[in-house]
């Protein structure tokens, strides 16, 4: 359901990897947005009716996503395809990041896009911040890329972890990413990719400003000598 942006892109991976697709929009102009060639069904109507459903094929189909630009019709649409026709599964866009939890809880899985997005653009504004790469939609997960603070070259990369909480899962380093394993060191301009939850977070923050701006202070004279 939808065929702007998203759901012409997703229409094509699909029809690319050999399944039949269908595409629900309430407006007709919006299949242009659909690849030269593509074969699947376009239906007219508005995707959180049974009706338009129908006609899809959703009684057959073995997934259903709602990308539509609203997030009540995304929603209401992917109950009806999860309830209703018993799609095995469904997924819904979301724009509210708030609604987007409450509807994980329900059982819909859900991209929350302004929050991804927000944190993309924020790492790249921000790089002495700590901005998620991703997020579950709960928030309780979070996929984190620290550039490394110049205080911590040569560090292991058990350094950066906590039990339960920090797992340092890769480094992009000159360009080329890599799973990293135990007693991995760490160089300056390292990208190091973390996953933490809320607590592993909150720890992780604080360690990263405080290594910042030890960083940009200017060394006293006590410590220029010991550093000789």
């Amino acid at each position: 359901m939808g065929c702007g942006r998203v759901g012409s892109e997703l229409a094509a991976r699909l029809q690319a990897a050999e399944h039949s697709v269908a595409v629900i929009d309430k407006n007709p102009n919006a299949f242009r947005s659909l690849r030269y060639g593509f074969k699947g069904e376009k239906v007219q109507g508005y995707g959180f009716d049974e009706d338009a459903q129908r006609q899809a094929g959703v009684e057959r189909a073995d997934a259903f996503a709602a990308v539509s630009s609203g997030d009540n019709s995304n929603i209401v649409a992917a109950r009806l395809a999860r309830e209703k026709f018993e799609v095995p599964r469904v997924v819904a866009r979301i724009y509210d990041p708030r609604r987007a939890e409450i509807y994980q809880r329900l059982g819909i899985p859900t991209v929350a896009t302004v929050k991804w997005t927000t944190d993309q653009v924020m790492r790249f504004l921000l790089p002495e911040q700590v901005a998620s790469d991703w997020r579950d939609p709960t928030a309780e997960l979070a996929l984190l890329t620290v550039f490394l603070p110049s205080e911590w070259a040569g560090w292991r990369v058990e350094e950066l972890e906590a039990d339960g909480h920090r797992r340092v899962v890769g480094v992009t380093r000159i360009g080329h990413a890599r799973i990293v394993t135990p007693g991995f060191l760490l160089q300056e301009g390292d990208q190091v990719h973390v996953a933490v939850d809320e607590k592993g977070l909150d720890e992780l923050r604080p360690m990263v400003l405080a290594a910042r701006r030890d960083a940009r202070e200017p060394a006293t004279p006590d410590a220029q000598e010991a550093h000789r």
